[in-house]
């Protein structure tokens, strides 16, 4: 190849340009998200670090120097002492039966509004999906009257109702999403080999789902987990009261809780979000892009 001038350019060098450029995106990319990386870590760092020190080094030296001890151990043993492990527990049933028991009703609703063509199904789906319309701080007093009026308020029972209901809305929507993209083929061959709507639904329509229903259980339990609002106002007993309200009890002027007891708290707090989140981690994308079809 010549140039204007009558030089020869090798053919490649075109291509050449083009991958330089491209390494060099790359490497800026990369130093970019490294230094994003350090700035996200850092914080996390000096908590960690914090969590190993005891009550006296905490107190007397800085939050960025090294830990002298090992007493991590000991600040999780008092932070669970402290009342930490009954609201554990408590969040993690009401999370996974909350999140369990919406996204199942959620299902059905989606379903019958969808797959069944119930009369005027648009209608039935705002009606449900109206329950985000507004602030949940505008709840609070009718649902306290509610529940201290039938014996709901400070049980068990009571918080997994709520929590069931709160969740319905956003897990119909999801999963109304995903019914209108499935073809209706498998539904019509289903029908030809005798099958009900009620075996359509547990045999062919809720195993197609799994993706979508794992991304609501992510999003719906960590909601349901990091619950602060709620918790305090429906509960007030040690075996009802969720892990939040359990953690901000913690941090009272009369709690008598240390700052590495606390640190070691947070710590506990936020391991099952974590976990549950690198265990879905694989249907995260897959779950969102499906159910995204039909919108």
């Amino acid at each position: 190849m010549t140039t204007a001038s009558g030089g020869f350019t090798p053919p490649n060098a075109g291509k050449s340009a083009r991958a330089r450029k491209e390494r060099t995106r790359m490497v800026a990319g990369g130093v970019l998200g490294g230094i994003i990386c350090v700035f996200w870590l850092l914080p996390l760092l000096l908590v960690f670090m914090n969590a190993f020190k005891d009550k006296r080094e905490y107190n007397m030296g800085e939050s960025w120097q090294l830990p002298q001890g090992f007493h991590l151990w000991e600040n999780l043993q008092n932070a669970w002492g402290q009342g930490l492990g009954s609201g554990f527990f408590n969040s993690l049933s009401y999370g996974l039966v909350g999140s369990a028991g919406a996204i199942l009703l959620a299902s059905l609703a989606a379903f019958g509004i969808v797959r069944l063509k119930l009369p005027r199904g648009l209608w039935w789906f705002l009606l449900i999906y109206s329950g985000t319309i507004f602030p949940f701080q505008v709840y609070l007093i009718p649902l306290f009257k509610a529940y201290t009026s039938f014996g709901l308020y400070d049980t068990w029972v009571g918080m997994v109702l709520f929590y069931i209901a709160i969740c319905i809305p956003f897990c119909t929507f999801v999963m109304r999403g995903f019914f209108i993209s499935m073809p209706w083929d498998f539904q019509e061959a289903a029908r030809l080999d005798g099958c009900n709507d009620w075996m359509i639904f547990w045999k062919i329509m809720l195993p197609l789902t799994r993706a979508p229903m794992l991304v609501l259980l992510l999003f719906q339990f960590t909601w349901i987990w990091n619950d602060l609002l709620f918790g305090l106002v429906l509960s007030k007993s040690d075996n009802v009261r969720p892990i939040m309200p359990t953690l901000a009890g913690m941090q009272g002027l009369y709690a008598g809780s240390d700052g590495p007891t606390l640190i070691a708290a947070v710590m506990i707090a936020s391991l099952p979000t974590l976990l549950l989140f690198l265990l879905l981690r694989p249907y995260f994308m897959q779950g969102l892009r499906l159910s995204s079809v039909g919108d």
